[in-house]
């Protein structure tokens, strides 16, 4: 059972704050510092963590509308798999539920439109990945799409373990 977490009073703005933790799903080995950078924020804040899982589809496939439909679900179910798994381990981390988007669409579009749709997303949480390629959206959201998104963006090395991450984030 969850118990919910008593919204904070932000001294910056003179009211009670609950903080929405935004990490998006995929399947990167860094993923899991995001996910557990954003619970222990959440944790600390009394905020909560929000996933965004978007799927794609090839649209060539439309023609046959069957087949097109079963590849559509097949995706659908997958992705909604895929962010269950996550959001156990944050049930686990912060004792709350997350709140869980399932997009169709490429990822970084849904990524945007999301955002634009719930203004009471906070904190958009990366991780990014080692070496010269930190991955599509951090470099989507640190480059050509940097004032696109709207909200603070925290970007968390993706090559951290567990220890280095609560030390960042629970002092």
């Amino acid at each position: 059972m969850n118990t919910p977490t008593a919204a904070k009073r932000d001294p910056l703005v003179g009211r009670e704050v609950n903080r929405i933790f935004l990490v998006v799903v995929d399947e990167s080995e860094e993923l899991s510092s995001a996910i557990r950078y954003a619970c222990n924020r959440a944790r600390r804040t009394g905020g909560r963590v929000a996933l965004m899982c978007a799927y794609d589809v090839s649209s060539d496939l439309q023609t046959f509308a069957f087949v097109g439909n079963a590849i559509d679900q097949d995706a659908r179910a997958a992705a909604q798999a895929s962010a269950e798994r996550h959001a156990e381990q944050i049930r686990m981390t912060t004792g709350r539920d997350p709140d869980m988007y399932v997009r169709k669409g490429n990822r970084r579009e849904e990524l945007f439109k999301l955002v634009a749709e719930h203004p009471e997303i906070s904190i958009l949480v990366l991780a990014a990945a080692p070496g010269p390629r930190p991955g599509p959206l951090v470099e989507a959201v640190t480059g050509k799409f940097a004032g696109k998104i709207n909200i603070p963006v925290t970007i968390v090395p993706g090559e951290l373990d567990t220890a280095e991450i609560d030390r960042l984030t629970l002092g």
